[in-house]
């Protein structure tokens, strides 16, 4: 099995070398203003993948134009995506969200959009708008699901079920929308025997692409608190590696790999400190891949 990668993909599908753009439209989360809960997810801290130009004081248009600058000194003709990326995109009023998305398309250069959101955010209303602009515009929802587990989704505070993250799913799907997902691996209380149980549940997800991250212990989050007080064994990259490995053997060849790992900024981690970048850790994964014929 030969799993399929993002950025080779991208291009097949638009026909040009693109990079996505983050910006930070000033939502929150339900689960952090009282709609669901409060706080937060506990191992979630904003502030590891927001770029220095994503700001919500600056417009949709500046951030896109200030990320454009950032990526054309290397790649002048690159085109990009908008990425909605800070906390739940679809968290608001549809005229507002249609505003914010709009605003996006009309920045030159950007062929499209992924939007970051919950699977408890997305109602008929805004996947009538959804259905509407993917037929006009490069398109992926992209939900974190984090777990198929539902008492881990209770422990981390999630304020959602994994069978509303697998009807909306299938929903947004088929409205003919890529759909995205976002998957934690390494929960100390998830056994291997679990996570192959939940690749096989993800696996009969109608999902285009898909994001597979490590537990990281981030600094000024619930689950940090939790670490320092009862510390748990994390793993090595070479067994996460092996673990990303027998997972992914699990899933559909036709799902496109987007990223195995997350690489928060240093300072805001605490463990596991691999000293990794993504395309090294990539290229460690087709190593190990190669050498022992896993998938």
């Amino acid at each position: 099995m030969k799993y399929k990668e993002y950025g080779p993909w991208l291009q097949e599908q638009l026909g040009t070398k693109v990079q996505k753009i983050s910006v930070n439209a000033g939502f929150t989360c339900p689960n952090r203003d009282g709609t669901v809960g409060y706080g937060g997810c506990t191992f979630c801290n904003n502030q590891t993948f927001n770029p220095a130009y994503c700001q919500p004081t600056k417009s949709i248009t500046q951030q896109l134009e200030e990320g454009k600058q950032f990526f054309s000194r290397k790649y002048p003709h690159m085109k990009y995506l908008a990425y909605f990326q800070a906390y739940t995109n679809t968290y608001g009023q549809l005229e507002h969200l249609k505003e914010l998305y709009e605003e996006a398309l009309k920045v030159p250069d950007v062929v499209g959009l992924v939007i970051g959101t919950r699977p408890d955010c997305m109602p008929p209303i805004l996947l009538n708008y959804l259905t509407e602009l993917n037929k006009r515009t490069f398109l992926i929802i992209e939900y974190g699901i984090e777990s198929a587990n539902e008492e881990t989704l209770l422990r981390i505070n999630r304020g959602h079920t994994y069978a509303l993250s697998a009807q909306i799913v299938r929903q947004t799907a088929a409205r003919d929308i890529r759909v995205g997902a976002h998957i934690i691996l390494g929960f100390p209380w998830e056994s291997r025997e679990e996570l192959m149980r939940q690749a096989d549940e993800i696996a009969h997800l109608p999902l285009t692409t898909l994001k597979l991250h490590q537990l990281q212990i981030i600094r000024g989050t619930t689950l940090a608190e939790e670490y320092q007080q009862h510390p748990w064994p994390l793993p090595t990259a070479e067994e996460y590696i092996r673990l990303v490995l027998e997972y992914i053997s699990h899933l559909p060849s036709t799902l496109v790999f987007e990223r195995f790992v997350s690489q928060s900024p240093p300072k805001y981690v605490i463990a596991p400190q691999w000293g990794l970048k993504n395309y090294e850790f990539s290229n460690l994964i087709k190593k190990i891949n190669e050498n022992n014929n896993i998938i």
